[in-house]
């Protein structure tokens, strides 16, 4: 496909619009209707007013839009995936007018695992020379991923419900209460990630509690002491080795917190910014498009 066009990332809770014009963002957008926001049968309206406002490009959405919750439910692309067959199966929903991408799942004896949106980062990440390949992907969120791209290819990759835990602790957990305030990286925040090295999660959830009402630790340090707990929890199972490089795509105020996870447990972490991993990618798929 020649010329510019618009590209989506249309999350859960969240959108971002991007008009492309030679593989670089010349504008940008974002707002709060995410899919959640929006029913079943007025997607063709916001996309229909989406492209009104941006010149009426063409549009290629990617993320929780092509859903079963979404607009149109693209089937998932089996790994090890590409992504040029993420181009091959992306559905038109208007023809030359708003197309949507596919996600990738990954069916192994031992498990299985889906994500819509974020392959489109991590081949960006590697396709813009963000990170090079082989080396471990993060993106930390509501579902952090974890990945590598090899070969041009995701043979596998993981999810972990770090976001969604925190936030289900926050506001219906026993500890709610000394979660009020805002993570920060300081001496609480690495005292989580110390005991979330533990691998005994359950058990210091409840000690944070305890810790509390002993009068311990201060309950403003609950917020990163707990978020350090979780992060570490889902960090240090993916640092195989000494001084693991890890790329983290990602955006305030998560990925600096993961980054200094990650150098805490002996890894070496990479922050890039998710937007530019993200035109990247969806620029490549776009190129490809028949």
């Amino acid at each position: 496909m020649n010329g510019p066009f618009i590209a989506v990332d249309w999350g859960s809770t969240n959108r971002r619009v991007y008009r492309i014009e030679n593989g670089d963002a010349a504008s940008v957008g974002r707002d709060g209707r995410g899919i959640l926001s929006v029913r079943g049968d007025d997607f063709a309206r916001e996309a229909s007013e989406l492209r009104e406002r941006w010149d009426s490009l063409p549009m290629l959405c990617s993320g929780m839009v092509g859903s079963r919750r979404g607009w149109r439910e693209t089937p998932y692309v089996a790994t090890p995936a590409s992504i040029a067959a993420l181009a091959h199966d992306t559905i038109w929903v208007d023809r030359g007018a708003v197309a949507i991408t596919p996600g990738i799942r990954h069916i192994a004896p031992d498990r299985c695992d889906v994500m819509r949106g974020e392959e489109v980062q991590f081949f960006g990440a590697v396709a813009a020379g963000l990170a090079p390949a082989g080396r471990l992907l993060c993106q930390p969120g509501t579902h952090s991923k974890w990945a590598r791209v090899e070969g041009e290819q995701i043979r596998d990759f993981s999810t972990a419900m770090t976001g969604e835990i925190y936030s289900l602790l926050r506001h219906h957990s026993l500890l709610a209460e000394m979660l009020e305030g805002d993570a920060v990286v300081g001496s609480a925040f690495h005292d989580g990630v110390r005991e979330g090295s533990k691998h005994k999660l359950l058990s210091s959830l409840f000690g944070a509690r305890a810790a509390q009402l002993l009068k311990i630790r201060p309950a403003k340090d609950g917020a990163s002491f707990i978020s350090g707990l979780l992060i570490a929890s889902d960090v240090q199972p993916h640092l195989g080795a000494a001084n693991e490089e890890v790329t983290v795509i990602g955006d305030m105020p998560l990925a600096p917190l993961y980054a200094e996870a990650i150098e805490a447990l002996g890894g070496r972490a990479y922050p890039i910014d998710s937007a530019a991993a993200f035109v990247a990618g969806i620029s490549q798929i776009w190129e490809l498009l028949a």
